[in-house]
């Protein structure tokens, strides 16, 4: 199904029983105290629980699209709880945040990797992707998500893009004013539009494709900034940060798209 029939069916499905839709955040800040008493079998790490920073223009952008959202932290405290939550689900958006550990890739750490790198997150993260996959949930994975996406199908990253390209990827205008614009292929599911004025607020980006992803956008210096992989009902990486520009229709049709894609699930439950 093309992208406007999927949206016909999503606004004639979401006003019975809007999807549920799962924020996938790695936006974590540490707690250096304790904030837990000592217990069997709870780490050092356990005891300090990090604080969410999740900026709400994900959950704005997915209820503006007609879905109820949820935000789910990737704690990293145990993964036993993965497949009952997406029993709950009936979509994801893996969000923005800090960079992944290179560890998870099978590299050693560049001397500009980010702030706040935290391994036990990023595999938590990582098992919710494949988890994901393996259901055919539909996914949306922005600016990091999109990079997680492609780690969890065995990819790689570039670490620091200034070390391969002149082109500025860390935008320090507002986050909703566009940076430069993409190259699409036609026919995928970015819609007819061919080209896409974006923002960009990254310093990596894909470098070894992961495997099941095909391409579907590039920025002018040839860096990837849309992957989707076809074989699944709905999943979409985009490197810009598609929840800022949701007043340019081009970019609002990428959540209904995932919300659309959502929506058949709360359908079949409804009829049952």
């Amino acid at each position: 199904m093309d992208l406007s029939g999927l949206l016909a069916d999503h606004w004639r499905i979401a006003s019975a029983l809007p999807p549920l839709i799962g924020v996938v955040t790695h936006e974590l800040r540490g707690e250096p105290a304790p904030a837990l008493a000592p217990a069997a079998g709870r780490s050092e790490r356990d005891r300090a629980p990090a604080r969410l920073a999740l900026r709400l223009t994900y959950t704005q952008a997915l209820q503006d699209a007609g879905a109820i959202a949820v935000v789910l932290p990737t704690h990293g405290h145990t993964q036993a709880d993965i497949e009952p939550l997406l029993d709950r689900l009936d979509g994801l958006l893996f969000s923005g945040g800090p960079d992944l550990d290179p560890a998870t890739y099978g590299q050693l750490p560049h001397p500009e990797l980010g702030p706040d790198v935290d391994r036990v997150a990023d595999e938590y993260e990582l098992a919710l992707l494949r988890a994901a996959t393996a259901r055919n949930l539909p996914l949306l994975a922005i600016c990091r998500g999109m990079q997680a996406l492609n780690v969890a199908r065995g990819g790689t990253l570039h670490q620091h893009l200034p070390d391969i390209t002149a082109l500025e990827h860390r935008q320090t205008h507002d986050a909703f004013e566009t940076a430069h614009e993409v190259i699409a292929e036609r026919g995928s599911l970015l819609g007819r539009h061919r080209r896409l004025e974006v923002n960009t607020l990254h310093h990596q980006a894909i470098d070894r494709l992961g495997q099941g992803l095909e391409v579907v956008a590039r920025a002018p210096d040839g860096i990837v900034e849309a992957v989707t992989d076809p074989s699944l009902r709905f999943c979409l990486g985009v490197q810009w940060h598609a929840e800022l520009l949701t007043h340019r229709r081009e970019q609002a049709r990428l959540i209904e798209a995932l919300v659309a894609a959502g929506s058949a699930a709360p359908a079949l439950r409804l009829a049952a």
